[in-house]
């Protein structure tokens, strides 16, 4: 089985961009499922109904989320009824929309969840915490599983793939919108990677106009962010699982620059 996890899509740039790759690199790399982080799809911040859907046309299977997760308040008429997009899993009970979910793809199931780092993130539940609850809850349950940890620094990542080696089979970083050259299997098999990057504009700061980004920089003042357009990278990791004993062979990087 080969799980190609892609970055935060950044905007306009980033679903095209999406929407474009996706589908040639599952077809040119034997994709057999596509899980994407999509709390930046639109306009940047949060998800409207075009833009998830835009993710799915693209070859979305599930779809993660981060601290972004409600800025569209479209997001509250749908996020219950979809069963393959997930937000931080913790959010205080009673949240709406669901930590993680289980994605069936032939013979097995594939447990996604999703979780928020807490060092300069909002405060929330403790993510390792809630991580030990949500594995003894899918216990027997999933045979694959995957976590994307939204969170910000370097060392909280690393602590949660230590945290889980062994029991999950993928933990992956996302939010800072730069792939991290340290993709590796750990000592007890877990596939990890900090940060996988984004699906967004190239000549841009993380997404955003970069004179906008400066400028605040510069002075100090409040400014309005505006996604920057034009030719986008796609950043991923494809993660090979042998089917037999769904144990991790692989993970390789991904990074795609469109022609600029």
């Amino acid at each position: 089985m080969r799980i190609m996890l892609v970055g935060d899509v950044v905007g306009r740039a980033g679903r095209r961009a999406f929407r474009a790759i996706t589908p040639r690199l599952r077809t040119e790399r034997g994709i057999d499922v596509v899980i994407v982080n999509g709390e930046n799809a639109a306009g940047g911040k949060g998800f409207t109904r075009k833009a998830l859907d835009e993710l799915y046309a693209g070859g979305a299977d599930v779809v993660t989320s981060g601290n972004h997760v409600w800025d569209k308040k479209d997001v509250f008429a749908f996020i219950d009824d979809e069963p393959f997009l997930v937000r931080p899993a913790n959010y205080p009970e009673g949240t709406p929309g669901k930590g993680y979910c289980i994605f069936p793809f032939k013979a097995a199931n594939v447990a996604v969840l999703n979780l928020s780092g807490r060092s300069f993130m909002p405060a929330l539940d403790c993510p390792f915490q809630k991580a030990d609850e949500i594995l003894a809850e899918i216990e027997g349950k999933a045979d694959v599983i995957v976590l994307d940890f939204h969170a910000e620094t370097t060392s909280e990542k690393l602590a949660m793939g230590y945290h889980l080696d062994g029991r999950a089979d993928i933990v992956v970083g996302t939010h800072t919108h730069v792939q991290t050259a340290d993709e590796r299997i750990l000592p007890a098999g877990t596939a990890y990677i900090t940060d996988l990057g984004m699906v967004g504009p190239q000549d841009s700061i993380l997404g955003v106009r970069k004179d906008i980004v400066i400028q605040k920089f510069r002075t100090g003042m409040p400014v309005r962010f505006e996604m920057a357009e034009g030719s986008a990278e796609y950043a991923a990791v494809i993660v090979e699982i042998d089917p037999s004993g769904h144990r991790v062979t692989q993970i390789e990087r991904v990074l795609v620059r469109e022609n600029m």
